[in-house]
């Protein structure tokens, strides 16, 4: 049994993460451990950049898996047995050879995120009864026909991405997704598109560039990024492909950004364009390691017990909306005690790493840091005679083994913060804290980072019963070019009117 396996057993882990080259070569050698197949309590399962080429049918043993992350492996094919997991949450094939996907998928009533981007899939099957699916990820394939998602059972699809593939039309049907926020269909053959567009009226981004259009006033509004602007003219020049049963009575609805009655609202966040806030330059290195991050400024003020609360509330969405780290992991700083100019995220090898962590009296290493809190936690766990970690300790996992570890680091090359452990002593936010910077970070998706962030700053407005006022932080490579900027006019789309975003 491998001891990565072993030690999940022992220590009755919910979560295994397994990958790199060493597992590659294990896995070429001796196949996949099957001792891996016997952890039945296993919610989390981390398998990527490996040299596995089938998923066994032993995955079905894991009855409790939420997650499955294969990503950047060399299967060919789905095993139907993935289907027989009723709990997932989570499908991440991302980056593989895939040809074709089974159509028993759609037998994953709990699944919230499909990720098959970077695959060979020339087609992609019907999906009905995925109701909860919310994310899905077709983008860089070989489809030539739209995937055959257009219909009421999937009004809860918010994202829908198909860059990079051959489709030549949208399905004038497009109009039953009517959750849809997000749809990418950039580099792709479509010509024209149907009046029944307009109807998604909850659609915030529309990519569509890079594809033969052949109105040139639309291609214009296109190539500028207009999305409103785009669905405004298919209304009035596209026309519709199908009757529409009955059109909609009523007044329309207003969105955030709209002119509505301000006393209509609870709360309020304005944010403000990053125009001297600092920015953070994303390494290279950090894309096999962990590549996603959002970031932005809050100004608060807090009592001691809104204080108190607030660390609740992160604690409360780690386990959460962040799948105990799996997904995502927040971390907060006062700002205030940064220094001037930009920040760093990158890696680092564990033994050059260097952080003073959160309520610890000395820098460490973070090789020294992981063997430090891995014997408190073993010595907690005999001493409360448990078969699990808890606190900090759980989340050990995710950096077991790593060759690299990610971490933000300020202008004067101090670690602030070591995703997804810890954050450092040096910029703790306190009572007295003005000014926050908030940073949210994923090694599996920007969306599940947006998600966090999101779901932070809806608790946080809540919490401490005044608007908040939020600036946007940009995020660039090292050359300077944008990556992220955070929140953009398509982020902070709330649903009813608890929240009314206000931007300048």
């Amino acid at each position: 049994m491998w001891p990565e396996v072993q030690r999940a057993r022992s220590e009755n882990r919910h979560e295994l993460v397994l990958g790199g080259n060493e597992i590659a070569e294990r896995i070429a050698k001796e196949g996949l451990d099957p001792g891996i197949f016997a952890l039945t309590g296993l919610n989390y399962l981390d398998l990527h950049e490996t040299s596995l080429g089938a998923i066994p049918d032993e995955i079905a043993r894991l009855v409790n898996l939420q997650s499955l992350v294969l990503h950047s492996n060399k299967l060919e094919g789905v095993n139907s047995a993935v289907t027989k997991l009723e709990k997932l949450k989570l499908l991440d094939l991302a980056r593989n050879q895939l040809r074709e996907v089974p159509p028993e998928i759609d037998k994953l009533a709990n699944i919230v995120t499909f990720n098959f981007t970077f695959n060979c899939l020339g087609g992609f099957p019907e999906l009905r009864n995925t109701r909860k699916l919310s994310v899905l990820d077709l983008s860089n394939n070989k489809l030539k026909i739209f995937p055959r998602v257009c219909n009421e059972g999937l009004a809860n699809l918010s994202e829908l991405k198909l860059s990079e593939n051959e489709i030549e039309t949208i399905p004038p049907e497009i109009n039953q997704l009517t959750g849809l926020k997000v749809l990418e269909l950039g580099h792709n053959k479509i010509k024209s598109l149907p009046g029944e567009l307009a109807d998604c009226t909850k659609l915030k981004v529309l990519g569509l560039k890079n594809n033969p259009i052949s109105d040139r006033r639309l291609l214009k509004l296109i190539d500028q990024c207009r999305t409103k602007q785009i669905i405004d003219y298919v209304k009035a020049h596209s026309p519709k492909t199908v009757v529409q049963k009955s059109e909609q009575k009523g007044p329309p609805r207003a969105t955030q950004d709209s002119d509505s009655d301000p006393d209509e609202y609870k709360h309020t966040i304005r944010v403000h364009y990053a125009k001297d806030s600092p920015k953070i330059v994303l390494d290279e290195s950090v894309k096999s390691v962990r590549e996603f991050l959002v970031a932005c400024l809050v100004s608060v003020t807090f009592t001691e017990e809104t204080f108190k609360k607030f660390i609740q509330i992160q604690n409360k969405l780690h386990e959460t909306v962040c799948s105990k780290r799996n997904s995502s992991t927040i971390a907060t700083h006062d700002y205030d005690k940064l220094p001037p100019g930009d920040l760093h995220y990158t890696t680092l090898p564990p033994s050059e790493l260097q952080i003073q962590p959160l309520n610890r009296p000395t820098a460490m290493s973070g090789a020294d840091l992981f063997t430090k809190l891995q014997t408190e936690a073993n010595n907690l766990r005999k001493e409360k005679k448990r078969n699990t970690y808890s606190g900090i300790h759980k989340f050990l996992y995710l950096i077991e083994g790593k060759s690299r570890y990610p971490c933000l680091v300020n202008s004067q090359g101090i670690v602030v913060s070591f995703p997804p452990i810890t954050n450092s002593e040096v910029t703790k936010i306190e009572v007295g804290t003005k000014n926050l910077l908030v940073e949210v970070t994923s090694s599996v998706s920007l969306h599940l980072c947006k998600v966090a962030m999101e779901a932070l700053l809806r608790e946080l407005i809540g919490l401490v019963g005044h608007d908040l006022e939020v600036t946007q932080v940009k995020s660039t490579d090292p050359d300077g070019n944008l990556r992220v900027v955070y929140p953009s006019k398509n982020d902070l789309v709330f649903e009813g009117n608890e929240i009314r975003v206000v931007r300048d």
